[in-house]
């Protein structure tokens, strides 16, 4: 990593052999305090680059005697410290895409914008700029305010990478290639099944990179009814639409100089995709009912349960979007494929139920273990944790009835995968068979508790007696459920 320090000036290679264009970056760079030197062409950047090392290289992708990616694969090749910002021609997307793929930090589209240019100059030198030693020199202060950034930063990440619990090979993968890939603007495409944790995964690419100090947007692509897309995206001003009584932003506008998470990407109409894929290239958007565009400066990170690259061959997804927002990929693995990370997983979650329910957190039994390593787990993190749910609301809080105070998780006792846990017999003439049994079963609970609490004048005692469950128990499902009590009631817990 490049000792740059935030407080002193960059040292910037510009390779152009435009002599106005070159002339006009060198300029708006030592306007920003920086050191620059110049090249024309491949040759006379090599031989700057062999004689010293600079923080950022800036290079166009067309030059007399090569292309730039040339230089960004010798940077690569060579670990050298620079960080590269490609410039490129309006429209070239793929070159853009070929570009982050070599190691590019970022890249510009000509016409440069003069504010985006020095906006992705200074991210680069943030994303480069490591902890300095603390002197006793006039500019101390300065510096022990960029190391308790920088403290700040790694322990946001760590925290983040934290979330994501488990030690096996494959998880360890994982979390390695997040923080590797977390140092570019290049976009990123996370794929895995439902409940892998995918979210976590792309809030811990946030926090290791240089944007970490900015919002985190996630947005589920799937639950925005299609008329209100552009809106939610790209913001609307007054009058704009029925109902539009106020200008407001839309998901690109509050993720400036952060994250912008786009989650079930594959659910976009084709339409709303064409929108977004220029928004994309060209980091310009324009809200609803405005005559001008404006800039907008986000890092896009996606994800996925579906497979896009058949989605791309059925025609439901856009081949051009699909390779700019594929530039990255990262494959969070089923739960069925790390089984090792159980124990871990489930005491990670047990601590999470108890901390929302109010409720002392259980040790995680031999027994459990045994049971959850039987389920088949196809909902992966998100099934065990409703199986540890199920568990906690079946113990009856006493070793004596169950180990640990966990019930039992309902799965069947023959040893056989089961399948009839996501998939229950139904009788052929049964009729309204819910899409979701848990939220039809947690729906019929809550309505049951509610009546009871109601009848008992909320005296959660006596409605745990009435429904033949202890005080624990109830104050667990209440918890779980969102039942609260009148406001000002203090006899919840007083026998009549």
């Amino acid at each position: 990593m490049n000792s740059h320090s935030l407080s002193e000036p960059a040292h910037v290679l510009v390779v152009d052999d435009e002599p106005d264009l070159r002339t006009l970056y060198e300029l708006t760079l030592l306007r920003e305090g920086h050191r620059v030197q110049a090249a024309a062409s491949l040759a006379q950047a090599r031989e700057q680059l062999e004689r010293q090392h600079f923080d950022i290289l800036i290079t166009d992708m067309r030059l007399p005697d090569g292309i730039g990616l040339e230089l960004l694969r010798e940077v690569a090749t060579a670990r050298r410290p620079e960080r590269c910002i490609m410039i490129t021609a309006y429209g070239s997307a793929e070159n853009a895409v070929e570009a982050l793929k070599a190691g590019a930090f970022d890249y510009l589209t000509k016409p440069v914008d003069l504010k985006q240019f020095r906006t992705v100059v200074a991210s680069a030198l943030q994303s480069s700029a490591s902890t300095p030693s603390l002197a006793s020199s006039p500019q101390a202060s300065t510096h022990a305010a960029a190391a308790n950034l920088e403290r700040s930063s790694e322990n946001a990440a760590s925290v983040a990478l934290g979330r994501l619990v488990g030690n096996s090979a494959i998880m360890r993968g994982v979390k390695q290639r997040i923080v590797k890939v977390a140092t570019s603007m290049a976009p990123v495409l996370v794929q895995g099944e439902s409940g892998t944790g995918k979210e976590l995964v792309a809030g811990a690419i946030h926090a290791c990179s240089q944007r970490s100090a900015g919002p985190f947007v996630p947005v589920n692509c799937g639950a925005i009814p299609e008329n209100l897309l552009e809106a939610e995206f790209f913001g609307a001003r007054k009058g704009s639409y029925t109902g539009s009584v106020q200008d407001r932003p839309g998901f690109f506008q509050a993720a400036r100089g952060g994250t912008l998470f786009l989650d079930e990407i594959g659910d976009l109409p084709l339409a709303m995709q064409a929108k977004l894929l220029r928004a994309i290239q060209e980091r310009r958007v324009r809200a609803l009912g405005e005559t001008l565009e404006e800039s907008v400066d986000v890092r896009i990170v996606s994800a996925t349960h579906k497979d896009l690259a058949a989605e791309v061959q059925a025609g439901r997804f856009r081949q051009d979007l699909f390779y700019r927002l594929n530039v990255i990929e990262i494959l969070v693995p089923p739960l069925r494929e790390r089984r090792e990370d159980l124990p871990d997983l489930c005491e990670a979650l047990l601590k999470r139920i108890a901390a929302e329910s109010g409720t002392e957190p259980q040790p995680v039994s031999t027994r459990l273990l045994s049971e959850v390593n039987d389920a088949p787990l196809r909902g992966n993190v998100r099934e065990l944790e409703n199986l540890l749910h199920r568990s906690l609301a079946l113990g009856e809080g006493d070793s004596e009835a169950s180990d640990s105070g966990l019930g039992d998780l309902g799965l069947p006792s023959t040893g056989k995968p089961a399948a009839c846990l996501t998939t229950p017999s139904i009788s052929p003439d049964s009729s309204a068979i819910p899409a979701d049994l848990q939220a039809w079963l947690d729906v019929q609970e809550k309505e049951m508790l509610v009546r009871t609490l109601a009848e008992t004048g909320f005296n959660r005692t006596a409605a745990a007696a009435r429904l033949g469950l202890n005080l624990r128990q109830i104050r667990y499902r209440m918890a779980r459920l969102g039942i609260t009590g009148p406001v000002g009631e203090d006899n919840a817990d007083e026998t009549p």
